[in-house]
């Protein structure tokens, strides 16, 4: 059994401004595709696609709210939160400014900052849960209901955050003045760190 068209195209009205709209993941991912670049950026990049693809397989298999429900894990989750946020701000806003990315000494962040940033994300295990429960796509197959919402929104994942890398690539591309590239980083990084206060603001 397969769900219908209708079900499908209300998990993506659902899923797309959800997972879309600027989050910490969504701004890292931005952010380093104009300090660093598209290219030196796809590691990082990689990184939040494995990390994001494992926040769906555990919230979808019911072991996010496992965690979630023991006592002081939350605190934890949001410290790690916060210190990932940090030190990638950090990189981004010492980064060189778009077009001077030659200096060997700012290298942008690769896969494990990418992948721990994902588990990290407060937002994504509330966005996700709320889509897993918000939404049935066939309702006489538990089962199969999940693997269609882990592969349909694992698809939204890989469009939405692959798409705001190439957005912060082609727009850093078209600053050429160095002073407006230095300060055009700096308040990257600091929209990182609003939208992670944001995330983990009870």
């Amino acid at each position: 059994m397969t769900p219908t068209l209708d079900s499908i195209f209300a998990l993506l009205a659902m899923a797309l401004p959800l997972m879309g709209s600027p989050g910490p993941a969504i701004v890292a991912v931005t952010a380093n595709g104009a300090a660093f670049g598209v290219r030196a950026s796809l590691p990082f990049l990689f990184g939040i696609y494995a990390g994001v693809f494992t926040v769906l397989c555990l919230t979808a298999s019911g072991v996010t709210g496992l965690l979630l429900a023991l006592p002081g894990v939350g605190p934890v989750l949001v410290g790690a939160a916060v210190l990932y946020m940090l030190y990638l701000a950090y990189k981004i806003a010492t980064a060189p400014p778009p077009g001077m990315t030659g200096d060997a000494g700012a290298a942008a962040p690769g896969f494990i900052p990418g992948y721990g940033l994902s588990l990290t994300n407060v937002k994504a295990y509330t966005v996700f849960t709320a889509l897993y429960a918000g939404n049935v796509l066939i309702e006489t197959d538990p089962i199969m209901d999940t693997l269609f919402k882990l592969g349909i929104l694992t698809c939204v994942m890989l469009f939405v955050n692959g798409t705001w890398l190439v957005f912060g690539g082609v727009f850093a591309s078209f600053i050429r003045s160095p002073k407006i590239g230095r300060a055009f980083n700096i308040v990257m990084a600091i929209l990182l760190l609003v939208s992670v206060a944001l995330a983990v603001k009870p």
